[in-house]
């Protein structure tokens, strides 16, 4: 059975939900993130784009390209209301979606031609979506995720591209590599060495020449340029929640201790939440005394992956918490009301130097293990 799959992305989502809730800001270039000079630019309007801004970069930098922007703090708890109607009208129709971050979908509509036409389908449902929340989405469909995803990138914005089967590789041809999944600025670097900026001239290449200079990974990227990918679009359950406790093997009521095994789990649950593509909106801190006591405590967040503003939190829970003085026997954090979203770390509060930091140690983490590098506070 031929496959039809749909990538959808909302344009520039952040901004058009800002817009939703001011009309003055349509038309304007409009920058989204920290308002300090140490902050990022979390996401921007197609109109500041065109002074060369563009997302994660310094907002300094930001300003300085196009100062008549008009900054806006965000606010993640209406992305992620929004977010969530999105996904609730493509559930009601869709056969099999895939949430692919807070802002993008994939499905799977493999044997409704014959009943719909995928493409008329298709079509459809992108004015409901557009008609029930008001927000601009572009859509590509195609028989893979792939070439969906970059029909997509050159249907925006709020434009709809077809690419027939067959017709992958001479869509894929004049593109820039760097429109192809998995091609970063080190890949795009080390393929320009090579003499190669189109997909046409990546197409042209032997299989064991990618392997040579890319090894796996060059694989996967010359089967994409070549429109091939396979990979099926997988439902997602959204995961309630996430935890760790420690439990002491002598009760302890020493500062240094208590604190330091929370630095600890922190770090360790919000490496975990930025792995795998989620944000939290809720902790929770429990304490356990010597007479086994439990005691617990939560508060709400701005939906953050960020271990720094979660630790702060969970430090200022534990000074509320703890007031028996007694011996602590365990200590648990838990981080629930979880979403799905790309956006992996607290771009509206974290100064570019914590992002950086926090990139470069997720890199550790995941070449080297968990417990590859930590915190001097949690040592």
């Amino acid at each position: 059975m031929e496959r039809h799959i749909v990538h959808c992305d909302l344009d520039t989502f952040f901004v058009s939900v800002e817009r939703l809730q001011n009309s003055a800001l349509v038309g304007k270039p409009i920058l989204i993130g920290g308002s300090s000079d140490r902050g990022v630019v979390a996401s921007c309007s197609y109109e500041a784009r065109k002074f060369g801004v563009h997302s994660a970069m310094p907002m300094r930098l930001a300003r300085q390209l196009c100062p008549e922007a008009i900054l806006v703090r965000g606010d993640m708890d209406q992305y992620s209301k929004y977010s969530a109607m999105v996904t609730e009208v493509i559930e009601n129709r869709a056969p099999l979606v895939e949430k692919a971050s807070i802002d993008e979908h994939y499905l799977d509509i493999s044997g409704m031609d014959k009943y719909f036409g995928c493409w008329k389908w298709t079509q459809e449902l992108r004015q409901e979506i557009m008609n029930e929340t008001g927000l601009p989405i572009s859509f590509g469909l195609s028989a893979n995720k792939t070439v969906s995803k970059i029909a997509t990138g050159q249907a925006k914005p709020c434009g709809e591209i077809q690419v027939n089967l067959g017709n992958e590789k001479s869509f894929l041809a004049p593109l820039s590599i760097k429109k192809i999944p998995m091609v970063g600025e080190k890949t795009y670097l080390q393929l320009r060495n090579l003499g190669v900026s189109k997909i046409h001239t990546l197409q042209q290449l032997e299989l064991k020449t990618m392997q040579r200079v890319l090894g796996q990974n060059g694989v996967i990227i010359w089967r994409k340029a070549n429109g091939l990918d396979d990979t099926p679009v997988v439902p997602f359950r959204e995961q309630k929640s996430m935890s760790k406790e420690h439990t002491y093997e002598q009760d302890t009521i020493d500062m240094a201790v208590l604190k330091k095994t929370i630095v600890q789990m922190i770090d360790q649950l919000a490496y975990d939440l930025r792995a795998e593509g989620r944000l939290t909106a809720c902790l929770t801190l429990k304490i356990r005394y010597s007479n086994f006591e439990t005691f617990t405590k939560q508060v709400k967040l701005p939906l953050t992956s960020s271990d720094k503003l979660l630790g702060q939190k969970a430090l200022e829970l534990f000074e509320k918490l703890y007031t028996r003085r007694m011996l602590i026997r365990l200590i648990g954090i838990k981080l629930s009301d979880l979403v799905s979203g790309s956006y992996q770390t607290d771009l509206f509060n974290d100064a570019i130097t914590d992002l950086n930091l926090m990139t470069a140690m997720d890199t550790i983490k995941n070449r080297f293990g968990n417990l590859a590098i930590m915190r001097a506070a949690s040592l």
